[in-house]
This record gives structure tokens, C-alpha cells and sequence, in this order.
């Protein structure tokens, strides 16, 4: 296959109009829409994903995929999570690699690929490039652009493109993921109660109670996925529960209720079985999230040292300066200077601030 080539230099000219799109898209579901949509129009693909995700696990918090992706993105995330093959995005984030395609890392040989043999052949696709969108060493989502079979393969200037595009990209994803904008909120019934889902090793739902099922509506509403069809977060936290990955099973998600804008999602294995079958099941459980859930999160989208996580874990719980330095063998006048950080991070002038920032946000 050729490589398709376009201007480098028209390409430069439209990135600004991408790079601004952040500050018209307020939400990370039409910014991931409307981020394809522009790209479109400077680089030719046949489909494309957009996927936000944790950037602590890697999990997929919610995807955006065209027509031509819909039905083989189970697949996809299965490949992903369970299977070894050439490109996966641990990978590229680990090796420090900014894009990547399929055809280059297979020296033009993709059918040494699994994932390639075994889902993207089948739906005639052919070349296919990948981004981790990265910010400040940490990895907030990814973008899968395929090209159908016989098509020119992603060009070395289109590659460059995408890498000049990717950081701010990456800047967007990640404020998008303190928060999206609310919609009108959804009566949750039973908010003292844990959503239960159990689902089967085929991420088949078996059963599931009242508040499952709306905290599935709520997500599947997000992600503009119809009502048979399992989130994307749901599948990626799944798949990794089932996988021998030592890496934990759970993920918080910005919601779209105004009531609870954060929802934890944890999967395991269950080890029994079903009455004379001994088929494993998974269970999933969405709960709304606690301040404890979401500092490392926050701790990843303020860029704080260890050392301030420990701080801002105290100042949680109450700690004063004073006790604050007893119980990290530090100086209170270490303290203060850790504090002075920790706000000029966070963009907060007091601890109460910090406090809300941190905790009272997302505990609505």
C-alpha cells in the first residue's frame, strides 16, 4: 500500500481551529464527536474511535465510536485487555511512543497482528493508527483512526499532525474528566444502595437490581449507545477483572446527574458458579464516589508529588499544621511550603477551598 500524502504545511495551517475546540465543546462526549468530525475534514480515515480514559489503569471511562467501529469495539476492548499482541496502548504509553500504525510496526506485514486477523480484517479494514493522548506524563484517552482495505496507508506527514494536535487534545480530555456538564438530573432511586450487576465470563448481563439499572441508563445515555449494548467503562473494568492483570478492577466516572457527579465501578470474579453449569460470573457495582476515590485521580490532574498526596489525604481528615508535620516527621514550616504548592497546583487560596475542591465537588 502507498502512503497518502497531503501538505505538511496545509496541515499546520488548520490545527488551530482543533486546538481551540476545547473551549467550545464543554462536555468529553461532543468534544470526542466533534473532535472526529474536525479531523475529517484535514486527514481522510474510514472510521475512528475516541476514548477517554483512567489514567491510573488505563480503563476506558467512556469511548466515542463511528458507524463503521460500533459493532467490532467490543472486540477491540477485548483484544485491549485480554490478549498479547503488536500496539497495544499500555504499550505505547509505557514506551513513551506518541502515535503508532499498524503498518509500521509490523515492517507492512499487519497479518502478524491478532487483533488484525481477527477482527479488523473481517470488517475490511486495513491500516490503523494510534494516539494516547498525553499530558504532563499522563496518559487521558486514545484515538483509533482505520482505513478499509486497499486504501493508502497513514502518511508520515499526517502522522506528524496528529502529534502536534495530541497534547492539547490531551489537555482537554483531562479537564473534561473533573467533571462533565449536567444534564437534568435522573431520580436515582436507593441512593444508600450499591448498584449490583452480575454479569457472565461473555460480559453477558444475567441480573442485575433497581439502581444498576439506572446508573446503566445514565452511562449508556453519555455514551449515545443504545439500551442492549454495555458502557464502555463497564466493559473495560469487566474485561479487566477477568484478566490474570494484577492491576485494579474499578474506575471513577464523571456522571452526567447533577445529584451525583461521580460514580465508582468495581468488577470481580466470582468464584462459585452457577447450580450444576460451574460457569464463573462477574459482579459489578456502582456506587456513588467518596472523597478517598477520587484523590488519585485528582492527584494525577494537578500533577501533585507524593509527598502533597499524603498532605492533601491529612487535610481530608482534619489534620492541623502541627499535626500535619508530627505525622510526616517534617517541620511545620515544611508544611507551609508543601501547602504553598499544593494551592498554586490546585488554583486554591485556603484549605477550606482545597476541602471543596477535593471533596465536597463530588459528594453533592
Amino acid at each position: 500500500m502507498n502512503a497518502h500524502h497531503t501538505p505538511l504545511a496545509q496541515l499546520k495551517n488548520d490545527q488551530q481551529p482543533i486546538m481551540e475546540m476545547g473551549n467550545k465543546s464543554p462536555s468529553s462526549p461532543t468534544y470526542k464527536h466533534t473532535l472526529i468530525d474536525r479531523l475529517r475534514t484535514q486527514i481522510s480515515f474510514d472510521a475512528a474511535c475516541c476514548t477517554s480514559v483512567d489514567p491510573r489503569t488505563l480503563l476506558s471511562t467512556g469511548a466515542f465510536t463511528e458507524s463503521g467501529v460500533e459493532d467490532i469495539h467490543s472486540k477491540l476492548l477485548e483484544y485491549e485487555y485480554l490478549h498479547e499482541d503488536i500496539m497495544k496502548y499500555d504499550q505505547l504509553v509505557r514506551e513513551g511512543q506518541s502515535i503508532a500504525t499498524l503498518y509500521e510496526s509490523t515492517q507492512g506485514q499487519p497479518d502478524r497482528s491478532t487483533r488484525f486477523r481477527d477482527v479488523l480484517q473481517p470488517a475490511g479494514f486495513g491500516d490503523e493508527l494510534r494516539v494516547p493522548f498525553m499530558y504532563k506524563g499522563s496518559c487521558w484517552g486514545f484515538l483509533t483512526l482505520f482505513r478499509h482495505h486497499g486504501k493508502p496507508v497513514f502518511s508520515t506527514e499526517e502522522q506528524q499532525l496528529l502529534e502536534a494536535l495530541a497534547p492539547p487534545i490531551a489537555y482537554h480530555l483531562r479537564q473534561t474528566s473533573v467533571g462533565v456538564s449536567p444534564a437534568p438530573a435522573m431520580a436515582m432511586e436507593h441512593e444508600l444502595e450499591p448498584g449490583v450487576l452480575t454479569l457472565s465470563t461473555q460480559l453477558e448481563p444475567l441480573s442485575s437490581n433497581i439502581v444498576a439499572e439506572q446508573w446503566l441508563k445514565l452511562l449508556r445515555q453519555q455514551e449515545g449507545i443504545h439500551e442492549d449494548e454495555l458502557p464502555a467503562s463497564v466493559r473495560a473494568v469487566s474485561l479487566r477483572a477477568l484478566s490474570t492483570s494484577t492491576a485494579p478492577a474499578r474506575l471513577c466516572i464523571p456522571s452526567a446527574d447533577a445529584g451525583t457527579p461521580w460514580v465508582t465501578v468495581r468488577a470481580t470474579l466470582l468464584q462459585g458458579g452457577r447450580e450444576h453449569t460451574g460457569e464463573k460470573q462477574l459482579a459489578v457495582w456502582f456506587e456513588p464516589a467518596k472523597a478517598t476515590d477520587m484523590l488519585p485521580l485528582m492527584a494525577e490532574i494537578y500533577s501533585w508529588t507524593e509527598r502533597e498526596r499524603q498532605l492533601v489525604r491529612l487535610i481530608i481528615q482534619g489534620f492541623s499544621t502541627k499535626e500535619l508535620a508530627t505525622a510526616l516527621h517534617i517541620t511545620a514550616y515544611t508544611v507551609q511550603d508543601h501547602l504553598k504548592a499544593i494551592f498554586l497546583k490546585t488554583e486554591v487560596s485556603s484549605r477550606r477551598e482545597l476541602v471543596w475542591k477535593v471533596y465536597s465537588r463530588f459528594n453533592s
